[in-house]
């Protein structure tokens, strides 16, 4: 996809100097508004995980793909140009981010480049030598041509997206690929719809339009970056609590955050939603939390050695606790429940307990050195008869074996 993409923009930049910037206030206007998109994203903060793609900017590239006509004349810019706007305009937005280093800002403009690429290959040839005009033309059929041009772009977006996470973070593509297409249905679909109204507004109202019809999209994208400081700062609140069990000296530094990171791997391993890795996540921080309810700690704060009684009793007391923290409730019952039987166990408590059992044997197994992590997972094999479920477990011995989760 690299290739293809710095291809694409050899060409369309070679095309464009060697023909020249037809409409150039409109190109101009466009990739003002490009730019502005990228830098608003960038004022508003960039954490990592974060999937939103510069709301303003994407419509903005996707609005310049489609518009056929400005003020009522007709455009004559064709698809070279369109891709050497946009990336002109998202290398300006960017260029904070590319000299910092900071994010997948090349998988980013590569994603851009081509989205934009097929959406702009799609409508503008049809249009300039008059194809739309004919058929489907003005009449019933062009909103259905239009809404069939914009479902494929959004599935090409996110195969282009999935494929890119795949290859950047080693992750199953089906999973990354569901998640993409179930935001599609959020920021996706406003997306597209505010790239249709602005390319139609312009073909009308003219330039005017577009301040007019952005404005709401940048309010949206200010208000999504505030929804997701807050995310941020409920995440942090809960690994503090998280760390009580380490200040205490009830369990070893570093061990629910260990436990949390293989939890996610395994979880992303065996296809689990975004939404599901977030409790997921959020249960394994605050798996021991109920051992700050003994009286006599744990010795290394390790449960996988205790008998099950105990061990359920300690799940349900740290249950308790989180209830009382106010998480979601799937948080407290995947907490509760990963001390019954495996078989009884939702996916997500399945996970919970055989990452911490890996845990926990490797801290037993250290004297052993470079051996300690297969022993322990030796013993996770050899007790999937009864107390780990074997698809978790091999789930866990892949996410190793790719080097995730080592210590």
């Amino acid at each position: 996809m690299y290739c293809v993409a710095g291809a694409l923009a050899a060409v369309s930049l070679a095309g464009t100097f060697w023909n020249g910037v037809t409409d150039p206030q409109v190109a101009l206007a466009f990739g003002a508004l490009i730019a502005v998109g990228e830098v608003a994203r960038q004022r508003v903060g960039d954490r990592p995980g974060d999937r939103e793609p510069a709301p303003l900017a994407a419509a903005g590239s996707l609005a310049y793909a489609l518009l056929g006509e400005t003020d009522r004349h007709p455009t004559s810019h064709g698809a070279f140009q369109v891709l050497a706007v946009v990336l002109a305009a998202t290398l300006a937005g960017l260029a904070p981010r590319l000299a910092a280093g900071r994010g997948p800002a090349l998988d980013h403009l590569v994603r851009r480049l081509l989205t934009v690429g097929f959406a702009a290959t799609c409508f503008q040839p049809l249009y300039n030598n008059g194809a739309l005009t004919r058929w489907p033309g003005h009449g019933p059929y062009y909103a259905p041509f239009l809404l069939l041009l914009l479902a494929l772009t959004a599935l090409c977006d996110a195969v282009l997206s999935a494929a890119l996470a795949r290859a950047r973070t080693g992750w199953p593509y089906g999973p990354l690929l569901r998640d993409e297409l179930r935001g599609l249905l959020g920021v996706g679909s406003a997306i597209c719809a505010t790239g249709v109204v602005i390319a139609l507004a312009v073909a009308v109202a003219g330039l005017w339009a577009l301040p007019v019809f952005c404005l709401p999209l940048l309010l949206t994208q200010f208000s999504l970056r505030r929804h997701g400081a807050v995310r941020a700062t409920y995440a942090q609140t809960i690994a503090s609590l998280a760390r009580c069990t380490e200040i205490a000296g009830y369990t070893p530094a570093g061990h629910a955050r260990r436990v949390a990171t293989l939890c996610r791997a395994v979880g992303r391993e065996l296809g689990l939603s975004e939404p599901e890795l977030t409790v997921l996540e959020y249960a394994a921080l605050m798996h021991d939390i109920g051992q700050l309810s003994l009286v006599d700690p744990v010795p290394a704060g390790a449960t996988e050695p205790l008998p099950p009684a105990e061990q359920r009793r300690i799940a349900l007391l740290g249950g308790a606790v989180v209830r009382q923290t106010g998480v979601p409730e799937e948080v407290a019952s995947v907490v509760e429940r990963q001390a019954d039987p495996y078989r009884e166990q939702p996916v997500t408590a399945r996970i919970v307990r055989t990452a911490n059992a890996y845990d926990d044997l490797v801290g037993r197994f250290a004297g052993d050195g470079p051996h300690g992590p297969l022993r322990a997972l030796e013993r996770l094999r050899l007790a999937t008869a009864q107390d780990y479920a074997p698809a978790v477990v091999e789930a866990l011995a892949r996410v190793l074996a790719r080097g995730g989760g080592i210590r």
